[in-house]
Parts: structure tokens; sequence; C-alpha cells
């Protein structure tokens, strides 16, 4: 189910930007593989394998590309797959003997996506970093926090998954609908830093404009303005407001019982505080949710799946007793499936390979490396060596 159905992907195991594409890719109907190292890489954070979420909707298979005949298997997939996802340093991929000229050379429709930090080249390429140093280097960084406050570090959403993963699994896409029509492949080369800063493309333009300051905290979408901000309330817990346009501002007031202003200063600022102290978050839900005040509550991972909102469009969803975002976005005529849970690594991986149509028949001996039996430790990168190998 969903409309990339058919499509094959070949994923190399890494962190943060990589699975996560991956999952985007196999949440639409892509059949995605992945290959795991079977020795600990060290890479990730240790949790149960079924809580690794964004290994979700697609096999691993275990295989040792420091042994031939695993890169035999590696390179016998790559041959039989639309796209393959790496994100290793520069020359990894090129040291193994699986890198761009070699793997499109005999596959010369592979759309080969690669995902670094820094980018393939330039003179920070071959550099370690994680989301936080790429976004500081894109000017992204320096604009998010309050007033007189020191950057404020935004998860690992706008480097790692918003300027890499999505940009990853866009390039790629359209990398992909390319290969259809020419019958010829290529590289994309998505650096976490380049999408970051694409993302700032409007902040940049409004900053040329003279409309954005640098310091940060006095700009309308940075917490400078009053009636663009997150409010704590009797309870103790928080809402958010942004009636940015006025009038939407006018509705809000007006159910505020306060006079219209277009003041947007201190004054304003200490007179909502001291408003939405008066009444709890869900008092201000009864009064303010699903009017055009532009106001929602500030839920926390444990409130939010239970939002009517969210429970009407099945935003999040429930697989093997984990509660977890569904796929995104939504397909009139192909709509995604239900995607499988995590697997442990080694589990399913003969059918795996043989829906790829690598199969052992009884005249072939396999001297390859392959785990075939998990390891079912609570931590997903601490493995033994293969019980078993075909």
């Amino acid at each position: 189910m969903g409309p990339l159905a058919g499509f094959r992907i070949v994923e190399f195991s890494g962190i943060g930007p990589v699975p996560m594409a991956a999952m985007l890719f196999a949440d639409l109907g892509a059949s995605v593989l992945r290959l795991e190292r079977i020795t600990p890489s060290g890479l990730g954070i240790d949790r149960p394998a079924r809580l690794d979420l964004t290994a979700r909707g697609r096999p691993a298979v275990a295989i040792d590309l420091k042994h031939p005949d695993g890169l035999a298997l590696a390179d016998r997939l790559i041959a039989k797959a639309d796209a393959l996802i790496e994100g290793f340093r520069p020359g990894t991929m090129e040291r193994l003997g699986l890198g761009p000229d070699a793997v499109l050379a005999r596959n010369r429709r592979l759309v080969y996506g690669r995902m670094t930090g820094w980018g393939q080249s330039g003179p920070l390429a071959r550099a370690a970093g994680h989301d936080l140093n790429y976004l500081a280097l894109t000017g992204a960084l320096a604009a998010i926090g309050r007033a007189g406050a020191k950057p404020t570090p935004p998860l690992n959403l706008v480097a790692d998954y918003g300027g890499g993963a999505l940009y990853l699994a866009f390039g790629m896409a359209c990398a992909m609908i390319e290969a259809q029509r020419s019958g010829k492949g290529q590289v994309v080369d998505a650096a976490m830093t380049d999408g970051a800063a694409s993302l700032m493309t409007m902040f940049y333009g409004l900053y040329a404009a003279g409309l954005h300051r640098l310091e940060r905290g006095t700009n309308l979408l940075d917490s400078g303005s009053a009636i663009y901000d997150v409010y704590e309330c009797a309870d103790g817990r928080y809402i958010a407001i942004a009636p940015i346009e006025h009038k939407f501002r006018k509705i809000l007031f007006e159910l505020l019982d306060l006079p219209f202003t277009t003041d947007d200063g201190a004054e304003l600022r200490a007179k909502l505080e001291t408003v939405f102290k008066t009444r709890t978050r869900d008092e201000w839900r009864a009064l303010l949710e699903g009017t055009d005040a532009c106001f929602a509550p500030v839920l926390t991972m444990a409130e939010a799946p239970a939002h009517p909102h969210n429970v009407a469009r099945g935003t999040f969803i429930d697989i093997d007793g984990v509660v977890q975002p569904a796929p995104a976005p939504r397909f009139s005529r192909t709509p995604a499936g239900r995607p499988a849970p995590p697997r442990p690594l080694g589990e399913g991986s003969q059918s795996a390979l043989a829906d790829w149509g690598i199969t052992r028949t009884g005249s072939t001996r396999w001297s390859l490396p392959v785990l075939l039996e998990p390891k079912r430790s609570i931590e997903r990168t601490n493995y033994r060596a293969p019980s078993r190998i075909i």
C-alpha cells in the first residue's frame, strides 16, 4: 500500500536522518531493506528494539561488509534496487567498493542517496558533528531563543530531521521520478547544513529587507511578540497564542474581554500574562479552542495522542502497544498502510532476502555471514557473533 509501492530501496543503517528518511519511504509503501552491521557499531541510543520507532516498517539483515561474501550480497541487493541510502562519512562507501561510480556502473538507473552533516565536499566534509553543530553553521541556531538568553537547541528536529531526513527523501523521490523518464540514476548529496539553511530562506529574506533583527527574542516569530508566544495558566500548564493578523487578534481580545490594541510590547505581554493565569489550561481550551483566536494548548507527548483533533485524524496510532505518529502525509487514492513494528535484528532475514529474489537452494552453498537468529537483548547495538550463518 502507499504511493511508493513497487520501489525497492537498500538502506545502509545509520543514525538520525538516515533511518528517519528510510522510515518515510517504508511508511509510503516502498520495500526498504536495512543492512546492519553484525558487530556492534556504537551508533544510536540503546533501547528495546520495539521502541526504536524510526526502524519500523522494514526488515533488517545483518551482514559483515568486511567479508567478501558480505560485500557480494550487498552488491546483489543494490543491483535489484531503485535507490540506496547511506549516511557514512565521505569516502567510506568508496573504500568498501560500493561507492557511486562502482554501483552506478552496474545499475545505471540507481538513485544513490548520501546523507551527511557537512556534505560530500568542503573543508568540514570529513569532520564529525551532530545536529546542533550543523544548525549552528547556518545562522538558524543563533536566531532561536529568548531575548538576553543564549541560543536554544530545538531538539534535533531542524537539522537532523527537517534539513536532513526530509530533504534527503524529497531529493531522492525527485531523482527516482527523473530516473523513470531517463533510465539514468544519479547521486543525491543531502547535507544537513544545506537543508537547515534552506529552511531559513524566508528569514534571510526578511533580514535582507531590514524586517528581522539579529538579536534573539526581538522578532515576530521568535518570542519577541506578545501576541505570538506561550503563556502559563493557573494550573502551571501552558497555552500558545498566535493571532498575528489583526482580524484574529480582535477575536482573541473579545473572548478575553480586553480592549483591542495594536500594541505589541511589554505592557500587552504583562496584561496577557496576568489574564492567562486566572484560569487553567483546560478552562482556556473550553473558551478559545476551535475559534479563530489562533489558540492551542501546549500538550506533552503523553497528552497529544488523546486530543480529540488528533484522534479524529488518526494522527497517532498504536502498534503492538506502542503509541507513535502515523504515516504522513495523506493520499486519497493510494493511502499508506499500517506500518509493521520494528523487529529485532536478524528476525526474518531469510524471508526478507527471499522477497528480493535472493534464496538458498539445495544445490547452493553460501559462506556468507548473515545473522539469522536475533539476539534478543534490550540493546539494539549489543549483539554477539552470529549464532548461524548462511
